[in-house]
């Protein structure tokens, strides 16, 4: 049977639902649909053993009905899932593309070179949505194309605010790589100098992180001061970051984040480690503050800065930057990869 021309296979975690985060898999297989293309997604299921068992039956059964793969790939247990997937597709003869994730990514092919190989050298094309992978993937001799991550700029409205208040926001999952504990420490540290600071925390509970911030909380006596929201869907935490003046990232290791690129959307000033791909999407002292890894005084001092108006065209420059990330400028360089 003949390959359709526009036709894609896209596997990755289809948790969306579950999760009610909506992941670049959603976003971009939705946006796939609107050019045209037909799309088959795999998978959702959450046991990681029936999860790649679905991954590899997807290939197989879609074998004669899709031109291109795409593959989210990560450092993690899902680069497992990729390669076998990968490695079928080879079998099977279809063009399949990598997408890379994740600020570990490096650390994974310096690890696993030969899995790597196999997996990077034989494909259509790997893409990157920083230039950091892209930077650090060339450096091991594989070819990456760059294209950001998206981002629909009209469902971010952008939030003007003057009299900046010391309320910290905070979006990533509770995981150690993102070093949820530190944002507690930075309240702790910044209520010295505000008494009326207050951090809200969004995100899903993975490891026990978020017991750790329970504790810090309590040891700090913070309890009036941090609010713990679980998991909210994309339009329920961008609603309720109107509440607050200045969006702090704490992690260890990173990539492009998706939620620092939608508070630069929403006119949130960023205050971010710099780690990982961080200063490749980001510039110091122009569109954020970027501090050191693990260090709560250099971001409680960024956050002082702030809040006393000294950079106050920042959330200007942030916007004006991640609005070259809207899905009208973006898939047209997807377009031209798989047309």
């Amino acid at each position: 049977m003949k390959k359709k021309p526009k036709s894609i296979l896209y596997i990755g975690n289809n948790l969306t639902k579950k999760s009610k985060y909506n992941s670049t898999l959603t976003v971009l297989s939705n946006l796939f649909k609107k050019e045209g293309f037909t799309v088959y997604i795999s998978s959702d299921k959450t046991n990681k053993f029936l999860r790649l068992l679905a991954m590899l039956l997807s290939v197989v059964k879609y074998r004669n009905k899709v031109a291109y793969i795409l593959i989210d790939t990560f450092s993690t247990t899902n680069f497992y899932y990729a390669f076998l997937t990968a490695q079928l597709a080879r079998f099977f003869k279809i063009k399949y593309i990598p997408i890379l994730h994740g600020g570990n990514l490096p650390y994974r092919i310096s690890k696993s070179v030969r899995m790597s190989n196999l997996l990077f050298k034989n494909s259509f094309a790997n893409v990157a949505p920083s230039n950091y992978l892209k930077t650090e993937f060339e450096k091991k001799g594989y070819t990456v194309k760059f294209i950001p991550n998206i981002l629909e700029i009209e469902n971010y409205p952008f939030k003007k605010r003057a009299d900046l208040k010391p309320t910290l926001l905070w979006v990533r999952a509770f995981k150690e790589i993102y070093n949820p504990t530190m944002a507690i420490e930075v309240l702790f540290l910044l209520k010295q100098v505000y008494p009326n600071a207050k951090l809200c925390m969004v995100g899903p509970f993975v490891d026990s992180s978020y017991e750790k911030c329970q504790k810090l909380v309590e040891k700090y006596q913070l309890q009036a001061a941090v609010e713990f929201t679980g998991v909210l869907p994309k339009e329920q935490w961008h609603k309720k970051s109107k509440e607050f003046d200045v969006f702090i990232n704490t992690t260890n290791f990173d990539n492009t984040p998706i939620s620092v690129m939608e508070a630069m959307a929403l006119g949130l000033p960023v205050v971010t480690t710099n780690v990982g791909g961080i200063s490749y999407l980001l510039e110091n002292n122009t569109d954020a503050l970027l501090v050191a890894k693990n260090n709560a005084m250099e971001m409680v001092n960024a956050i002082k800065n702030i809040v006393d108006g000294k950079h106050k065209t920042l959330p200007l420059k942030a916007r004006q930057k991640v609005e070259k990330f809207d899905s009208s400028i973006v898939m047209n360089q997807w377009k031209e990869i798989l047309n």
